[in-house]
């Protein structure tokens, strides 16, 4: 009864990310803009972030992907849950048979469903495109998990203690921020490129770049993830409010 119970909430949530045309544009439209824009203009080249020569598909899809976990683990949760705070319906939850426990399982699940919608469809389009790697696939996985539980117990954390106004807000401005200048999308070069390295932007980006192209597993990238991880957790385990 528990685990059909997980299971109906994350059915809820996942359906109502996909019906919501905002959560649409910023999980979905904005990553597979980013991999055509990135793969098809010499942005890259031109900006010496990679050779005149490389495939810039590699570095677009590596984006694109953590891109597209920024926007379902972090913006687009945080958002939700916020709201949902505000408006009473987390609270409400709590009290029901699903408990705290399932109703953060169920946003896990929703995110996890999201995330491989997203995949699915940034592979897609970059095999239409002339991808053809390589991937590891343990690293993307490995990516793919430590880089959702990082970013959804940040997101989660400030839903938890923010007004709903200040987290759209916030969340809005630091998925640009990752994206522009937080090594999401591309490495950046000298110490800025180091300090964003140690950020959860950063390794995330790392080591989806490592996956992608590369075809490794960046274990420095993988334990800043989990560092910034266990700190969101144990921050909203104690600071995370219902109303």
């Amino acid at each position: 009864m528990r685990l059909r119970r997980i299971v109906s909430q994350t059915k809820f949530e996942t359906v109502s990310v996909l019906r919501n045309g905002e959560q649409l544009l910023l999980s979905i439209i904005f990553p597979l803009g980013l991999l055509i824009f990135l793969a098809e203009t010499p942005l890259l080249a031109g900006l010496d972030i990679i050779d005149s020569t490389a495939d810039p598909l590699n570095i677009a899809v590596a984006g694109a992907l953590s891109l597209s976990l920024a926007s379902s683990a972090f913006t687009g949760q945080a958002i939700a849950t916020a709201f949902d705070r505000r408006y009473g319906v987390l609270r409400q939850l709590a009290t029901t048979p699903l408990g705290t426990n399932g109703l953060i399982l169920g946003k896990l699940g929703a995110v996890i469903a999201v995330v491989v919608i997203q995949f699915a469809l940034v592979f897609a389009v970059a095999v239409c495109l002339g991808f053809r790697g390589p991937v590891d696939v343990l690293g993307l996985v490995l990516a793919t998990v430590f880089g959702t539980a990082c970013l959804l117990s940040l997101g989660l954390l400030m839903a938890g203690t923010l007004r709903a106004e200040a987290t759209l807000a916030a969340t809005n401005l630091i998925w640009v921020l990752m994206a522009g200048v937080g090594g999401l999308v591309v490495a950046h070069p000298g110490e800025w490129g180091t300090v964003v390295s140690y950020l959860p932007s950063g390794a995330l980006g790392d080591v989806m770049r490592s996956a992608i192209g590369v075809g490794g597993i960046d274990i420095k990238a993988i334990i800043v993830l989990l560092i910034w991880g266990l700190v969101g957790t144990l921050a909203a385990r104690r600071w995370f409010r219902f109303e």
